[in-house]
């Protein structure tokens, strides 16, 4: 076990990457940053990360803020739903006096945070030991400890709580996504993400972001031009998805901002 640890961080020291939300421990941007990075590549999400933080500074800032504003801010990366939730997660703490949850138990009552959102935000933001299992440390440990490819994912996570190291869980699990995403790839290794995500070209999300896209430049679009841009697609089903996650309201075949 402490060779292996040895051997990451001082690989990690010469070799880390200079993420943004890296040089912070402060809980909300430590979540901005995690929610962004959802199915989203780290490169994409740096000048997203730093635009965002700088008209979203707070959690009272973006739980004030004008809905189309946020959008604005967050247009380009997808899943925009992600957004509303991370705003409404700002609202309902405002709401109730409170900051970010230190505990699993508490964050995960809140809109948007899963398993693993939770646990990220405990470990970079708190320091907490606890395990934080991206693609790329999963797969760290199943090369370096010879793990079987389809391991339990509660077996995994024990054993991943095992190697955090004592008061340096944040520079620990830094360390093992670097290793991951640098060294030990998924070409490398041959150990196959979990999930894949789906071709955007002709998908629902292509339409999705037309549609947000279109809307914030102009007040409103009708289900009819939707339709002539993606004549394939069944634009009525997609447009009363988005209505039931609040990102826009259906008036008469007419389409706006919620």
């Amino acid at each position: 076990m402490k060779p292996f640890q040895r051997r990451i961080l001082s690989w990690y020291k010469k070799n880390k990457r200079d993420l943004p939300w890296r040089k912070t421990t402060n809980p909300y941007r430590i979540l901005v940053s995690e929610i962004m990075l959802q199915q989203t590549q780290v490169d994409r999400v740096i000048p997203y990360y730093l635009k965002f933080i700088k008209k979203f500074p707070d959690l009272e800032t973006l739980a004030k803020a004008d809905k189309k504003l946020v959008l604005q801010h967050w247009s380009g990366l997808g899943y925009n739903n992600r957004v509303l939730r991370l705003q409404q997660l700002t609202q309902i703490l405002i709401k109730n006096k409170k900051s970010i949850p230190q505990t699993a138990e508490e964050l995960l009552q809140l809109p948007g945070i899963g398993a693993y959102t939770a646990n990220a935000v405990l470990a970079f933001a708190f320091n907490k030991e606890v395990p934080v299992l991206d693609t790329n440390i999963r797969r760290v440990l199943m090369h370096e400890l010879t793990l079987p490819e389809h391991i339990d994912i509660k077996k995994l996570k024990k054993i991943a709580q095992s190697y955090i190291l004592k008061g340096k869980s944040r520079l620990w699990h830094n360390a093992l996504m670097d290793y991951g995403a640098l060294v030990l790839t998924a070409k490398k290794t041959g150990i196959a993400p979990l999930s894949k995500q789906s071709a955007f070209k002709g998908s629902d999300r292509e339409v999705r972001g037309f549609i947000i896209k279109t809307l914030l430049k102009e007040k409103r679009i009708s289900i009819n031009k939707i339709k002539k841009s993606f004549p394939e697609k069944n634009i009525l089903s997609i447009a009363k998805k988005m209505e039931k996650e609040n990102l826009i309201e259906i008036k008469k075949q007419n389409i706006t901002i919620a």
